[in-house]
């Protein structure tokens, strides 16, 4: 048994680790620093070098031994925050180590690998969750209320638009960036799969779908920078995703996500309100003009650098949550496979002139 540490009300003080140390570990680390009861314990890398960075800028220990961060007795819970295809991996192992798991998008590149993470957590008793960090903000809490209310009535077309830019030099950073082994995908899988994910978490299962998608403006990567799909809903509706990082604009482009239905209308922009009509009004609707303003920004549009740490520290907050008795997990892998399937229904398409392919 991990023995616990409590502070002077008596709760448990949560020991986090992070297996990466790149942008997205760093955000791990600021997300880690606004939790209450929870201390970041340490950090391990690809190398000590950035390990150390990231481990004196946040006051915690980098580990250049995997295997010894993961012996620590008063470790309770270790974050995987690197390439996609390496998540596997670490999961296994944090699990065959009886440390909970929390695993940054996508789980994995396919939804067979997803599940052998989660039949490892399963078989070991620890508890997992993915990252969709987007699935926290107040925006979407108060859409999903909405359709879930039937607001919308039927809804008719839904549909997601992620116009990003991203440059070579971003693909060239690193050697595993735009490969299918450890990035999965592209544009899609990459950058629009938040996106995506709040789409379906919307809109409601995908029944099929057709995808075309091109790589058309950068060199020596493996995966697409532009597709296109349509899908159909089992409820009926349908709709559209453009995702791609070939879109320059100077500030970048909200990631979008329209909803239009017999009774409403609205539209998710980012992390705000863009649009928000209804036939049948409520008293909710007189507060939308003040929220329809609220915008935190950090959307990664242009620079990936630019996403803030409030979705990551809900999220989190969320497990330490379940953990503790008070909530079920948001995030859990059956959650975090459903647009890696579609993910995966759409290369598969594409790479055959656009097949139409059912969604299991």
């Amino acid at each position: 048994m991990i023995e616990e540490d409590r502070d002077q009300v008596g709760q448990k003080t949560w020991n986090i680790a992070i297996i990466g140390s790149g942008n997205i570990a760093q955000i791990h680390a600021e997300a880690i620093g606004k939790l209450l009861n929870v201390k970041l314990f340490g950090i391990y890398g690809r190398t000590l070098r950035t390990a150390q960075v990231l481990a004196a800028k946040y006051q915690c220990r980098a580990y250049d031994s995997l295997d010894d961060l993961l012996a620590e007795k008063d470790l309770d819970i270790v974050t995987i925050a690197t390439p996609s295809g390496t998540h596997l991996e670490y999961c296994v192992k944090v699990a065959a180590a009886k440390k909970h798991v929390i695993c940054e998008k996508p789980v994995e590149i396919s939804a067979e690998r997803i599940l052998r993470v989660m039949n490892a957590c399963q078989q070991n008793e620890v508890r997992f969750s993915g990252i969709y960090n987007r699935r926290f903000n107040s925006a979407v809490t108060v859409l999903k209320r909405s359709v879930d209310e039937g607001r919308f009535g039927q809804l008719v077309l839904c549909s997601a638009y992620i116009r990003w830019h991203r440059t070579q030099a971003y693909y060239d950073s690193a050697d595993w960036r735009g490969t299918i082994a450890l990035d999965g995908g592209g544009a899609m899988m990459n950058q629009g799969i938040h996106t995506l994910d709040l789409l379906q978490y919307l809109a409601g299962p995908v029944k099929r779908l057709s995808a075309t998608m091109a790589c058309l403006t950068h060199e020596n990567i493996e995966v697409e920078d532009t597709i296109v799909a349509i899908l159909e809903y089992e409820n009926g509706a349908r709709g559209t995703v453009e995702a791609s990082t070939s879109c320059w604009s100077t500030d970048g482009h909200a990631a979008e996500i329209h909803l239009y239905g017999s009774g409403g209308s609205a539209i998710l922009a980012d992390d705000h309100i863009k649009l928000w009509d209804f036939k049948q009004k409520q008293k909710i609707d007189k507060q939308m003009a003040s929220i329809m303003l609220e915008t935190r920004g950090g959307s990664g549009a242009k620079d990936p650098k630019a996403i803030d740490a409030e979705g990551h520290r809900a999220n989190f907050q969320n497990v330490i949550d379940a953990l503790e008795g008070r909530d079920d997990i948001e995030i859990s892998g059956r959650e975090a496979m459903k647009s890696v399937r579609l993910i995966e229904a759409m290369y598969h398409s594409a790479a055959h002139d656009g097949q139409w392919m059912n969604i299991k």
